[in-house]
């Protein structure tokens, strides 16, 4: 099956006007393009870019959101390095935020993920806690920070973006029960699903979710406005939710039903 994120490759891309190649290629190495930015870059009214954005979300490469465009949800994910600079101040406050509400002598199971990344970077502070991840970018954020122990998940390993996956993790962390499990979604459907890429990474989400006395989902809005093919989760399944924007009413409903605490990251 075709790959929405590689139609900028087939045989319709080249009749596309220069700048909107160019606008395509920036989504890629970026996750995200806006208006502003565009504009100023090309010396074109913002008029301009937002047509250019339409017709390229007519053509499927690109999906409009407030103020811009990001790559359109497909089969596969961004790459590690644009998900590190999408939506990055919010993955930051949404990162400290969790962190906070980590005690000391505390132990937690964090996955794969550029926010999850973002809590263990707020983590480095605390005293006597065990980690427990299958995120080999976390550990070594953790690195050389003697009061933290971290405890490494073994299985196979993604190039892609240091994860640790597969049934073999999924095994291991079914040993342990924790106090905290800190997870992400590629997105969030309107009826509380989490959603991601890869069935085997979900399969460890859900070993995490499973092994954990609180389970915190810390995802940023954007999540909202994406799709991923596999299921990890539905939101009633998790005690707390961390984003950066309030939540629209299907699911704050969602969430009041099911007693889930939502906190929105400190400005």
């Amino acid at each position: 099956m075709e790959n929405p994120n590689n139609k900028a490759a087939t045989s319709g891309v080249p009749t596309l006007h220069p700048r909107l190649l160019d606008i395509i290629a920036e989504a890629r190495e970026a996750g995200r393009v806006t208006v502003e930015a565009l504009a100023e870059k090309f010396d074109v009214t913002p008029q301009t870019i937002r047509k250019d954005l339409n017709e390229l979300c007519e053509f499927g490469h690109l999906q409009r959101v407030h103020g811009g465009a990001v790559l359109a949800s497909g089969l596969t994910n961004l790459g590690h390095a644009a998900r590190r600079q999408l939506a990055a101040d919010a993955k930051r406050r949404i990162g400290a935020t969790v962190a906070s509400m980590i005690p000391n002598n505390a132990s937690i199971l964090i996955n794969i993920g550029t926010t999850t990344e973002q809590v263990a970077m707020a983590l480095r502070d605390k005293r006597e806690i065990m980690v427990i991840t299958n995120n080999i970018n976390v550990i070594n954020i953790l690195s050389g920070h003697s009061d933290i122990d971290v405890i490494v998940v073994p299985g196979n390993y993604r190039h892609a973006d240091a994860g640790v996956i597969g049934e073999a993790a999924a095994d291991f962390i079914r040993q342990f029960k924790v106090d905290f499990s800190v997870i992400g979604a590629s997105a969030i459907d309107s009826d509380g699903s989490l959603l991601d890429y890869d069935y085997q990474e979900v399969k460890v989400a859900r070993a995490i979710i499973e092994n954990s006395r609180h389970t915190i989902l810390a995802a940023d809005a954007m999540k909202l406005q994406r799709s991923a093919p596999v299921r990890i989760a539905h939101l009633s399944q998790v005690d707390t939710f961390v984003t950066d924007e309030p939540l629209p009413k299907n699911l704050t409903s969602i969430c009041k039903d099911n007693d889930v605490s939502v906190i929105l990251a400190d400005s």
